[in-house]
């Protein structure tokens, strides 16, 4: 027992000794940088795609920058509940927001979809598919509602997937899982132009 409390008091010794000469660090909690907020659209119907810029202007602010409209057939994945012949924009707002806020925006979204069915559906299930996602210096994040391997769980039922990331040496890089769309050059080159966009916001500060 004797020789057991020695070895005791060595021991703590030791361990105080390494404490003492050891500098605490911690990683500091900072806030995100705003983000720029993203609004994609797809419809059969361009009437739609107008309405859904409207109403996201009404809420969340001016738009800073809009793609082209271009077809949206790289899938038919959509075709039973919106038809053929889809449509997509994509919009990016001058109101730079805290990236927490993507799970509010995508239940936004979903009330803006029911709406226009309530008020201006026809034949389709679907008129309007409404995604929003922000944009940062790294990567492009889009709202879901399914859960998957590669998606995040943030609140109120809403997943958040990285479907792009950026390389300064590369430009925008794709996952596996990164949907056709998200792919081509022109959807790179408009978030070339959202990424600058935020640059310049931040440096001006």
């Amino acid at each position: 027992m004797y020789l057991y409390r020695q070895a005791e008091r060595r021991t703590r010794g030791v361990c105080q000794g390494i404490l003492n000469r050891v500098v605490p660090i911690m990683g500091q909690i900072r806030p995100h940088y705003p983000v720029v907020l993203l609004l994609a659209a797809f419809s059969r119907h361009e009437a739609a795609l107008d309405w859904a810029c409207q109403q996201a202007v009404r809420l969340w602010g001016p738009i800073q920058l809009a793609s082209e409209v271009f077809a949206f057939d790289n899938t038919g994945y959509y075709g039973a509940t919106m038809g053929t012949g889809l449509k997509k924009v994509l919009f990016a707002f001058r109101d730079l927001v805290d990236p927490a806020m993507l799970a509010k925006a995508k239940h936004q979204t979903n009330e803006w979809e029911e709406q226009y069915r309530r008020q201006y559906g026809g034949e389709e299930a679907r008129p309007l598919n409404l995604d929003p996602g922000y944009v940062t210096e790294a990567k492009l994040v889009l709202a879901t509602t399914k859960d998957r391997d590669h998606r995040i769980y943030l609140a109120q039922g809403i997943y958040a997937e990285v479907t792009l990331y950026y390389q300064r040496d590369r430009g925008w890089q794709w996952r596996d899982w990164t949907y056709p769309d998200y792919r081509s050059a022109a959807c790179h080159e408009f978030l070339t132009r959202c990424r600058n966009f935020l640059r310049e916001k931040k440096h001006a500060v």
